[in-house]
């Protein structure tokens, strides 16, 4: 693969947005995963936002051979298929080529540097809200950045996300971003699992109003108990404002209880609880929040890689 092209590992929402996106800029994109019937139709059909009366072609496959000697891949899958991508990725990712982890929750880019190695693995982070409402056809709903940690090497990749009609910047600090992307994750995904409810649909009930609040006050306390400064200065605020911008999305948690997969709260809240206990902090709403969602019965995996 050429440093013009991009690996995706993921055929769900985001990696269907960023497919669709990156081909109609004229990007090669090659979609890697295990969800036999979308590849399926990803390799009859192309990827497509329903806004745009437009497919885009991809190379969608299985088969990690076909994908030797990428540069760039952008890893979406669910955290807890992580350590499934990483093996992928052995098999596939250039010696000098970089997996960038832009995924919910914490410790994906511990799981990916475990298999590929350090320099191999870059985070970025983004808030972009999408929904897959079927193989291949995503909908937007909800614009955000993509921030990308500051290494030269990603100089294509951030021209080919830019020129995809994204927002992207290079940060320094991208532990900040991403501690600000959980305790934004912590507030809203669990909730819209459990209550059903779209992201904006919080807002307007006030007890699911209330149990955002205290779950981003309680993930930010545990950031201040880790020693990371945050992206802002109200956790509240700050969740509300991406409720507000994403009122239209159903969050991924949401779209995996509905479709009976397995969720990524491990990885979300209970990641905060596992760290908050390691310094004796106590965070009894996301625990609370990560058992009860833990509870919700998981009818069958359901593979969106």
């Amino acid at each position: 693969m050429n440093s013009d092209s991009i690996l995706i590992l993921g055929t769900g929402a985001l990696a269907t947005l960023f497919a669709a996106r990156l081909a109609s800029a004229g990007v090669a994109v090659t979609m890697l995963g295990t969800w036999l019937e979308g590849l399926a139709v990803l390799r009859e059909k192309g990827v497509r936002i329903d806004s745009i009366d437009r497919a885009f072609p991809v190379h969608a496959t299985e088969n990690p051979a076909e994908c030797k000697g990428c540069i760039f891949a952008l890893v979406l899958v669910k955290s807890w298929q992580t350590e499934r991508a990483a093996r992928q990725l052995a098999d596939c990712l250039a010696k000098n080529g970089l997996a960038v982890t832009l995924q919910n929750g914490l410790e994906n880019d511990t799981v990916l540097a475990s298999t590929l190695g350090l320099p191999r693995v870059a985070r970025g982070v983004t808030t972009l809200g999408a929904t897959l409402l079927a193989p291949g056809l995503v909908c937007t709903r909800g614009e955000g950045p993509v921030s990308l940690e500051s290494r030269p090497r990603l100089s294509p990749l951030h021209a080919m996300i830019q020129k995809a009609g994204f927002e992207v910047n290079m940060v320094e600090n991208v532990r900040s971003l991403v501690w600000g992307k959980l305790v934004i994750s912590s507030a809203i995904n669990p909730l819209t699992a459990l209550l059903r409810l779209n992201n904006g649909e919080l807002l307007v009930h006030p007890h699911a109003l209330t149990l955002m609040k205290e779950l981003a006050r309680e993930t930010a306390a545990v950031a201040k108990v880790m020693g990371v400064e945050l992206p802002f200065l109200d956790p509240e605020v700050a969740t509300e404002e991406v409720a507000k911008r994403t009122a239209e999305n159903q969050s991924s948690m949401l779209q995996d209880v509905l479709r009976g997969a397995p969720t990524e709260i491990d990885a979300i809240n209970g990641a905060v609880v596992r760290l908050a206990e390691e310094r004796n902090f106590h965070t009894p709403v996301n625990r609370t929040i990560w058992s009860l969602v833990k509870a919700i019965p998981v009818r069958g995996k359901i593979n969106l890689m």
